[in-house]
């Protein structure tokens, strides 16, 4: 069996309070510094922005965590609007595109503005390329900031490779992650379930993960 070998990568990072590390990346540094810069935001909403898989939700996560906002689904938007205070005033939205309920939204909006809230949104496309049919929530969601987030680049790739390995307390040999790099989807999300998808078959074959098991495994993830 194969010795058990530490990888070990200098790579900024960040706890996210309560969550996995977050890693600091090329990718991801603008809309970082945007979000450390609340409450000096230009406007009561702003867009984080990015392909799925590139860590919008991790980065919202961290705002969350560190202003104390509410996770605010939007079915809960038309019963919280009423409700909402000085006291509670920050929310995270994830939107998939456009926006179901425009005339409710808009009042949330409004709401958060009022009481000098914010409201960040996640979302793959920017407002720009949204469809609208109230003509003033457009006008709004429009001009606000948006901040994008690039797609994983190989050295946040590697990192997050790295700890979910040792999250896991996989054993596995040292040139695998290089392996995958250069073979993988491109974002966190399939890191995860890769990494998954190694820890659970090694269980299975009581194997070390080395390049040729990988591949196996690899190559059935692919496929689908």
């Amino acid at each position: 069996m194969a010795e058990r070998r530490q990888l070990t990568l200098e790579l900024p990072h960040r706890t996210a309070f309560g969550r996995d590390d977050f890693f600091v990346a090329a990718c991801n540094q603008e809309a970082l510094a945007f979000i450390d810069i609340w409450p000096n935001w230009p406007g009561p909403l702003a867009v984080l922005c990015g392909p799925p898989g590139c860590g919008k939700s991790h980065m919202a996560a961290v705002w969350q965590s560190q202003v104390g906002a509410s996770v605010l689904e939007q079915t809960e938007i038309a019963t919280m609007v009423p409700n909402i205070s000085s006291e509670n005033c920050l929310f995270v939205v994830d939107l998939v595109a456009d926006i179901p309920d425009e005339e409710t939204f808009f009042h949330l909006y409004n709401r958060v503005a009022e009481q000098n809230g914010t409201i960040l949104v996640t979302a793959p496309i920017p407002p720009a390329r949204w469809s609208f049919k109230l003509t003033d929530l457009e006008s709004r969601l429009r001009a606000a900031t948006v901040v994008n987030i690039g797609q994983a680049d190989d050295e946040l790739l590697e990192a997050v490779l790295v700890k979910l390995f040792s999250d896991r307390q996989l054993r596995i040999e040292p040139d695998v992650v290089g392996y995958l790099l250069r073979r993988m989807d491109r974002s966190l999300g399939a890191a995860r379930e890769l990494v998954a998808r190694l820890d659970e078959a090694a269980l299975s074959e009581q194997r070390t993960i080395s390049v040729p098991f990988a591949r196996t495994v690899l190559e059935a993830f692919q496929s689908g």
